[in-house]
């Protein structure tokens, strides 16, 4: 008997990459742009070992998943009813061969996969931080979106222990929230090396930042130009469709 997808509550959406489709339930938390540009961002090279820190329903690794065909995903997300969405859309696609879903605390990843076992990390982190923003009564709104018992110093911590040296951690954040991101990296050994801010238009000032952070390496960034979302006039611009594989 062929597996039921889809159980009630939920919907498959087309990540227009390839055939690849998503399981989400609109009820609870479901993926943004932010997910999409950091995919985007984040390199990924021939037989990598890449980790998901906070994986939701594996919208990461299923786009990442396209980049590069050698490359091999483990994704970590605490909450059981989204882990297993996420499971389900990779057996849906036939990427269990390549993504692993593990529901569990981020912060023991170590002991599922190894220390400084992977190539590259990367995390969409909780945005609201600790004890700083209204939190939402749905719980797993508030666990993806405000940092609860989880703080951002304890996912870089997490990050850093899973990666080897000169490993890459690629990340999205809040931009008000920069200095602080860097300060707990440099804190965990992980060095910023690649940067670029997204702003909503280019009148505007950035709202997030995505950053890759080399582990043991030498001081030294690379600022990228901005992203630009939206021109002027409201439209998208030309590279979030090319981001997006829009015509």
């Amino acid at each position: 008997m062929s597996e039921i997808w889809v159980r009630p509550g939920e919907r498959v959406d087309d990540l227009q990459r390839n055939g690849l489709k998503i399981i989400q339930n609109p009820k609870a938390f479901c993926f943004g742009m932010d997910a999409v540009l950091l995919a985007d961002f984040s390199r990924v090279r021939p037989r990598e070992r890449v980790a998901d820190m906070g994986t939701g329903t594996g919208i990461l690794p299923l786009l990442m998943s396209q980049k590069e065909e050698s490359a091999r995903f483990e994704a970590f997300e605490l909450q059981p009813d989204m882990a297993d969405m996420a499971a389900r859309s990779v057996r849906m696609n036939g990427l269990q061969e390549r993504i692993r879903i593990h529901q569990g605390d981020l912060r023991s990843a170590h002991e599922q996969i190894g220390r400084e076992s992977m190539h590259a990390v990367v995390c969409n982190p909780p945005y609201g931080k600790q004890g700083g923003t209204l939190t939402n009564d749905l719980q797993t709104q508030l666990l993806a979106r405000h940092e609860t018992d989880c703080t951002i110093r304890d996912i870089a911590r997490a990050c850093a222990s899973v990666l080897r040296t000169r490993g890459r951690l690629s990340m999205v954040f809040p931009s008000q929230r920069m200095l602080e991101l860097t300060d707990v990296l440099r804190e965990c050994r992980l060095e910023p090396k690649r940067l670029r801010m997204v702003c909503a238009r280019i009148d505007r000032a950035p709202y997030l930042l995505l950053i890759e952070a080399v582990k043991n390496a030498r001081p030294g960034l690379l600022w990228l130009p901005p992203l630009i979302v939206y021109n002027t006039d409201g439209s998208e611009t030309e590279e979030l469709n090319r981001i997006y594989h829009r015509a």
